[in-house]
């Protein structure tokens, strides 16, 4: 083989080395990421459940047990290892008697996704209380939907009754301008907080109109005695 030659293959040689360590750094960031995936994922899920547990006694105040629901067929079952779709929570008191049901709702804030727990008292068809589960909303401003105790006010006996057709609520749930609320239905917002305040009735709104129109029909199959467990 000639010089030139030589010359010639000593570039491909490089570029088809580079090539493959490029590719063997590529698949072992992509196995790196998978097991990290994978190791933090039950850690994630159990901080989840945690964080659930602890709202569900603030969004259905006098609660002792809880217990999951999913619906299927028309009906609701115990959610179990083969169930799949959001699940919903009913809460009972020491004699077993239903207290309320929660659920979680979701709507764009300021700064990212706000993430909610909410629960329904179908006693008052209202909604009991919220929990802030996961937001990056701006502190001392977007943050106030979880400290400011006017706003959480609005919460202790916010109206969701379902219309006579049960398809929708009779009055949507609205954020207004702060000192502005006049209907129980509706969500005072707090000054400087608006997009934050916007984003938990939005949340709520939409949860609400897709869920309790056919969960209420299902409200019996909650108050069974063997519900909780």
């Amino acid at each position: 083989m000639s010089s030139a030659e030589q010359q010639l293959q000593r570039p491909q040689n490089a570029s088809v080395s580079m090539m493959v360590v490029l590719s063997s750094i590529a698949m072992l960031s992509g196995f790196l990421v998978v097991l990290v995936s994978q190791l933090t994922a039950p850690l994630i899920a159990e901080n989840q459940r945690l964080a659930i547990e602890r709202a569900l006694v603030q969004v259905i105040p006098g609660s002792v047990t809880h217990k999951a629901f999913y619906f299927k067929e028309g009906g609701l079952l115990p959610v179990d290892e083969s169930a799949s779709g959001e699940s919903i929570y009913a809460g009972y008191d020491a004699d077993g008697k239903l207290l309320g049901v929660a659920a979680r709702a979701a709507s764009q804030g300021y700064a990212g996704m706000i993430y909610l727990l909410y629960g329904y008292d179908p006693a008052c068809e209202c909604i009991r209380g919220i929990q802030v589960l996961k937001m990056a909303e701006t502190p001392g401003l977007g943050d106030k939907i979880i400290k400011d105790a006017n706003f959480q006010a609005n919460f202790d006996a916010l109206d969701a009754r379902v219309n006579m057709n049960n398809l929708s609520l009779v009055n949507p749930i609205v954020t207004v301008k702060q000192g502005t609320k006049q209907h129980p239905w509706e969500i005072d917002a707090i000054s400087g907080a608006t997009i934050s305040s916007k984003a938990v009735g939005k949340a709520l709104d939409q949860s609400a109109q897709a869920l309790l129109p056919k969960l209420l029909p299902l409200m019996q199959q909650l108050r069974q005695p063997e519900a909780p467990e």
